[in-house]
C-alpha cells in the first residue's frame, strides 16, 4: 500500500508538470517574460522562458490537492504526509514568491537574502528546526540559528549553480530521489510521499530544461528547490540515529554547496562584492575546459550521485563506515577543488605560505631597531646593518655615516638587481642591493626602509655634532679598548 502511494504521488506529479510546464513556457513568450542573452556570463543564444518554478509548483500542489480529493483521508501514508507538507509548503510558496517577483520585476540581493531569512524563521517557528542540539532554551535558540543558516545556504546553493540547462533541476532530482532512498530506509512514509511529489516534478520538468532547454526555472524555480531541500535536510538529520548522520544532507548537496563556498571565497580573496555574478562557477570552469553544456551537466550529475552514496553510507550507524566517508569525500573534493585550478586560491596559498615567514622578519626588524638604537658608534650601525642586509637577502650594502663610509659587496658576476636607497642626511645614506627574482614581501622591505631612515637619521645628527677625540673615545669605550674598533677583513672603510 505504502509503495502504491510513492509511485502514485511520482507519477501524478511528473504528469502535472509533464503538462503545465509547456503550457507556462508559451504564457511566457506572449508576455515576454524571458531571459534574454548578453554574450558573457548567459551562454544561451536566443530569449528563453524563465518561470519554470511556476509549473513545479502547481505540479506538487496539485497531486496534494488530488490525493486529497481521491478519498486517501484518514489513511497512514496521507495523513503524515500532510503533516510534512504542512511545515515545509508556506514557507516554501513564501520564497517561491519571492523568486517570481525577482524574475518579474527584479529584486535587490539584500531584499531576497532578507525574504529567504524570513521563510526560514517562519519554518523554525513551525517546528521544523535541528533538534540534535536539545530540547532547552540555549538548544533551541542554537538550532533554530543553525536551521536558518542552513536553509539560506541550500537556497542560494541551487539558484548559483543554476547556470547551464538542467543543472539545478537534475542536481535537485537526484538530491530529492536521495532523501527518498534515506525516507524508505527510515520508514517515514511522510516524508517518502513529499520526496516522491518533488522528485516526479522535477522529472517532469527536465524534460524541457535539459540541454537545450526551452524554459528555464529562474529564480522561483531554483530557489523553491534549494529551500524545499534544505527541508529535507533537516527532516533527515531527525530521522538519522548515527552520530554523524548530521553532515548526511551537506555532503547530499555538496556540489551546489561547495560550488557557492567558492564562488563566496573567490571573490574575497580577489576583493569583489560577494553577491557580483562571475564565470568562476564550476559549470564555468569546466566549460572553459573544452567540455560542452550538455557534459557538464552530465558529469555534474555523476559526481551528485556519487556523493549522494557517500551521504548515504553516512545514515549508517557504524563509526567505521562513518569515518573511512567521510575520509574519502574530503579526499575526492580536494582533488576536484584542485582540478579547477582557481588562480584566487592558488594566490592565496601562496600567501598563507608567506605568513609565517613575514612574521618571523616583523619580530626580526624589531630586534634590529634596538641594535640601531643602541649603537654607540658608526662601527657598531655598521655591524647591525650587514646583519639585517644577510637576514633579509641583500647582497651588497653601504652606509655612509657621520663622515665614515662603510661597504661590503658581493661578487653577482654582473646580475641584475634592484636597490634600497634612503637618505639619513644631506650627506648620509643606506644602500641595500638584491639581485632580481628574490622574494620578499614589499611590506617587509617598506618597514625595514622606515626602520633604517627612523633610527639611523638619529645616529646621523648624532656622530656630526660629537667631535672627532670625543666619538673616537666613545668608540673606544663601546669596544672595551682604548683602540677604536677594528673592522673586518672583507669591510672597506672610506
Amino acid at each position: 500500500m505504502i509503495v502504491s502511494w510513492v509511485i502514485s504521488s511520482f507519477a501524478l506529479s511528473f504528469g502535472f508538470c509533464l503538462l503545465l510546464t509547456p503550457l507556462f513556457r508559451n504564457l511566457a513568450l506572449r508576455w515576454s517574460c524571458v531571459d534574454r542573452p548578453d554574450f558573457g556570463r548567459k551562454i544561451h543564444r536566443v530569449p528563453v522562458p524563465r518561470v519554470g518554478g511556476v509549473p513545479i509548483v502547481l505540479a506538487c500542489t496539485g497531486s496534494f490537492a488530488t490525493l486529497f480529493l481521491l478519498g486517501s483521508r484518514g489513511t497512514l501514508a496521507f495523513d503524515q504526509s500532510l503533516s510534512v507538507a504542512w511545515m515545509v509548503w508556506p514557507a516554501s510558496v513564501f520564497v517561491f514568491i519571492i523568486g517570481l517577483i525577482d524574475d518579474l520585476i527584479g529584486l535587490k540581493a539584500i531584499q531576497k537574502l532578507g525574504g529567504q531569512i524570513l521563510a526560514a524563521v517562519l519554518l523554525c517557528v513551525g517546528g521544523l528546526r535541528f533538534t540534535i542540539f536539545g530540547d532547552g532554551v540555549w538548544g533551541c535558540a542554537l538550532g533554530g540559528a543553525v536551521t536558518v543558516v542552513w536553509l539560506v545556504a541550500c537556497t542560494n546553493a541551487f539558484n548559483l549553480i543554476d547556470g547551464i540547462d538542467g543543472l539545478a533541476a537534475g542536481l535537485g532530482l537526484i538530491a530529492a530521489l536521495t532523501a527518498l532512498s534515506v525516507a524508505v530506509l527510515d520508514g517515514d512514509v511522510g516524508f517518502r510521499v513529499v520526496a516522491a511529489i518533488v522528485a516526479g516534478s522535477l522529472l517532469g520538468f527536465l524534460r524541457f530544461n535539459f540541454s537545450p532547454a526551452s524554459i528555464f526555472l529562474g529564480d522561483s524555480g531554483s530557489l523553491w528547490i534549494g529551500f524545499v531541500l534544505g527541508c529535507f535536510g533537516v527532516i533527515w538529520v531527525q530521522e538519522s540515529t548515527a552520530v554523524l548522520g548530521f553532515f548526511a544532507p551537506a555532503v547530499a548537496f555538496s556540489i551546489p554547496l561547495l560550488d557557492t563556498t567558492l564562488s563566496f571565497a573567490r571573490r574575497f580573496v580577489a576583493r569583489r562584492p560577494i553577491f557580483t555574478a562571475d564565470r568562476g562557477h564550476v559549470h564555468h570552469r569546466l566549460i572553459e575546459r573544452g567540455f560542452t553544456p550538455c557534459r557538464v551537466a552530465l558529469l555534474l550529475y555523476a559526481a551528485s550521485a556519487l556523493v549522494s552514496c557517500f551521504s548515504l553510507m553516512l545514515s549508517v550507524d557504524s563509526g567505521i563506515i562513518q569515518s573511512i566517508t567521510i575520509v574519502v569525500f574530503c579526499a575526492a573534493a580536494s582533488i576536484a577543488i584542485q582540478c579547477l585550478r582557481y588562480k584566487e586560491f592558488g594566490t592565496f596559498a601562496y600567501l598563507l605560505s608567506r605568513v609565517r615567514s613575514n612574521v618571523d622578519s616583523q619580530i626580526s626588524l624589531h630586534a634590529f631597531e634596538e641594535r640601531f638604537r643602541n649603537a654607540a658608534s658608526p662601527e657598531e650601525c655598521w655591524s647591525a646593518l650587514r646583519n639585517v642586509g644577510r637576514e633579509f637577502g641583500f647582497t651588497d650594502s653601504t652606509l655612509q655615516l657621520g663622515g665614515d663610509r662603510f661597504e661590503e659587496r658581493s661578487n653577482t658576476n654582473g646580475d641584475a638587481s634592484w636597490y634600497l636607497y634612503v637618505p639619513l642626511s644631506t650627506s648620509d645614506y643606506v644602500s641595500l642591493t638584491r639581485p632580481c627574482g628574490s622574494l620578499t614581501a614589499a611590506d617587509t622591505v617598506t618597514r625595514l626602509a622606515d626602520l633604517l631612515h627612523r633610527t639611523l637619521s638619529e645616529k646621523s645628527a648624532a656622530f656630526h655634532v660629537i667631535p672627532e677625540r670625543d666619538r673616537s673615545s666613545t668608540i673606544a669605550q663601546s669596544t672595551g679598548s682604548k683602540e677604536p674598533a677594528i673592522l673586518q677583513p672583507e669591510i672597506q672603510r672610506w
